[in-house]
């Protein structure tokens, strides 16, 4: 099947079968380069309440740049992958202040810009200035996979070039920007990991991994994701309706969100353990009540975090410097960007009561 033949299937089909999504006839760089940060990742139906709250909150790239770090972080709260919400806020201030605003025309220099790799460069160079350049993604990899029989090994760096490579002799010379809508369209509603529409498919006839049964062997992946296991024992001061937080530093996981105080160990503790740690006997601590919840699972791509939060409800305030966090009220709570699983404790223990 040769490149114009499969491009204009693909253009036909996507012509009928296309989802109404904002983005979707859209030219202004602003708004693609929002929506494909936002759905790296992410399903469209969780992406979607989220471009509409950015577009709502920071309608354009000046409004986003000169928003606060954390009020960026609390509008992308709970879509994870947090370093995104910060090098979308750090690329808009680099586009206001370097290109007046204006973002740069072409993939090479697009790809220059933090945050925004091969794939977002090509979405944008394509949908908004018509560059022929095509878009690479898992559902772009497996749709050439299946139907030109790619047994190229999308783990490796050097395999998926090769797809990259195909992909742009494939694309459409006088439309760019629908083949590329077209083909992660077609990857994501028809031609779809698990249960592929082989049956109806425009590409039947041609499509090797039909002919050969293939569909769930192709694409090729190999390497295994190495999950690591952590536990988090969170320790919950409050004191006069006021609750200790403090805002993660380290380059991990929720960089520039607000947690309890942490001790991070091998298992989960009990609540006698962590009243005789060291740590908190320093603290000198004149408690009222104690409460320890139960264990909480959130599951990461590469991380299985376990956690258990330790409420402890104080007479007399301790100081907070001690421990480089600040009280807060369950207002200042509420606006503050947290992980996902610090909001679901909030709301469960402390805030529904």
């Amino acid at each position: 099947m040769d490149s114009t033949n499969f491009s204009t299937k693909l253009i036909d089909w996507y012509g009928k079968n296309k989802r109404d999504l904002p983005w979707r006839n859209e030219q202004n760089p602003y708004k693609i380069w929002l929506s494909e940060i936002i759905l790296q990742q992410t399903r469209v139906v969780q992406g979607l309440p989220y471009y509409n709250r950015f577009i709502q909150l920071f309608p354009t790239v000046q409004d986003l740049a000169q928003a606060d770090e954390k009020e960026v972080l609390r509008a992308w709260q709970g879509l994870g992958y947090y370093s995104r919400a910060r090098n979308l806020h750090k690329c808009a201030k680099i586009i206001v202040e370097k290109f007046e605003g204006i973002f740069p025309k072409t993939y090479e220099q697009l790809l220059k810009l933090p945050g925004i790799g091969p794939y977002t460069a090509a979405a944008i160079a394509s949908f908004s200035y018509y560059e022929r350049v095509a878009v690479v993604d898992g559902n772009v990899y497996r749709v050439l996979a299946r139907v030109f029989g790619l047994s190229y090994d999308i783990a490796l760096g050097k395999e998926q070039k090769k797809f990259w490579k195909k992909a742009n002799e494939l694309i459409s010379v006088t439309d760019p920007a629908s083949f590329n809508q077209a083909i992660m369209e077609f990857g994501a509603m028809h031609c779809t990991p698990a249960s592929p529409k082989c049956e109806e498919c425009v590409f039947n006839v041609e499509c090797y991994a039909r002919i050969h049964h293939k569909q769930q062997s192709l694409p090729v992946k190999t390497k295994k994701v190495k999950i690591r296991k952590r536990h988090f024992n969170y320790l919950v001061f409050t004191c006069n309706d006021k609750i200790i937080l403090h805002e993660r530093q380290a380059k991990d996981i929720w960089q520039g969100l607000y947690e309890f105080i942490l001790l991070e160990r091998e298992r989960l503790l009990s609540m006698e353990e962590i009243l005789n740690i060291d740590f908190v006997k320093q603290l000198n601590l004149q408690i009222l009540q104690v409460e320890e919840s139960q264990s909480y699972k959130h599951i990461l791509s590469h991380q299985h975090i376990h956690a258990r939060f330790f409420l402890i409800k104080l007479k007399s305030t301790i100081s907070s410097s001690k421990l480089n966090a600040h009280y807060y009220t369950e207002d200042q709570i509420l606006d503050l960007p947290k992980p996902v699983l610090i909001s679901s404790y909030l709301n469960e223990a402390i805030f529904s009561s």
